[in-house]
This record gives structure tokens, sequence and C-alpha cells, in this order.
């Protein structure tokens, strides 16, 4: 049951979180709120901006408020939308996510209450990650890094 309990107040915390949506170009307003393995939850929506390019999306607005309250593993994911049908986060967000948990739970909600999951995995089967292509005692620009995995 505390799995259902989390679930839920991921939902609420999403749909919070799509209601303070800026998005006045494309009135496609989305909520996200990731879960971090510690089980903080913190909220985000998407920032749309007049020059296209600055648009940032919900899922990676979430991600910046975990890291910055101090989490660095993600568990879970739920986004909802303005979108009749449940969206996968975009190919951007699903990089940023593999950041923070390889194979984490991916939760999406549509405008109509449809709901899909997958994992990050089944989303972003080929993920990069640094350590898969430099070494840790690398003396090159990563050397130093925290590395986790």
């Amino acid at each position: 049951m505390e799995s259902d309990t989390r679930l839920a107040e991921l939902k609420a915390e999403a749909h919070r979180a799509m209601e303070r949506a800026y998005a006045p170009y494309s009135g496609f307003r989305v909520g996200a709120a990731v879960e971090t393995t510690e089980g903080r939850i913190h909220g985000g929506c998407n920032v749309e901006n007049a020059s296209f390019s600055v648009t940032i999306c919900a899922e990676r607005v979430a991600i910046g408020a975990a890291v910055t309250a101090g989490g660095r593993h993600l568990r879970r994911v739920y986004i909802c939308s303005t979108s009749s049908d449940p969206v996968p986060p975009c190919g951007v967000c699903r990089q940023a996510l593999a950041e923070f948990g390889a194979d984490l739970e991916v939760v999406s909600e549509g405008a109509e209450g449809r709901i899909r999951a997958w994992t990050l995995g089944e989303l972003l089967p080929e993920q990069f990650r640094l350590e898969d292509h430099v070494s840790q005692d690398d003396d090159g620009p990563g050397s130093g890094m925290e590395w986790h995995s």
C-alpha cells in the first residue's frame, strides 16, 4: 500500500505543477513529479519561451528541483499533460532522467485519465552514460568527477 500512497502523492504533485505551467505559445501544459530513492518528491512544469529553443520541459525542471534539494538518484517520475493520451518524456528528458536513474519507472497520465507506464530502459534502451565511455582513471577533462552508478 505504501507504493500506492507514494504514487498518489506523485500524481498530486504533477497535477499541481501542471496547473502552474507557463505555456502561452503552445497551450500544451505539462507537469512532472520525480521521486528520489530517499522518498522525497519534487515537482516541475514546462516553461515556454518566445525563443522556442530556450523552452524547458517539466521533467527537467523537476530533476533540477530534486538536485537542488540534494537528490542524486531517482526512483520514479509521474507526468501529466493536457494531451488526451499519456505522453512519454521527449528524447532529451529521457537522457536527462537516465543520469539520475538508469531504469526508473515512468508513469504518464493523459487529460482523459488514461495511464501508461514504462521503465526508462524500455524508452531509452541505449542510454549514454559517461562512465561507459571514459575511464575513471582518465586524466582528461572528466578526471576528478564524482562517479555514480
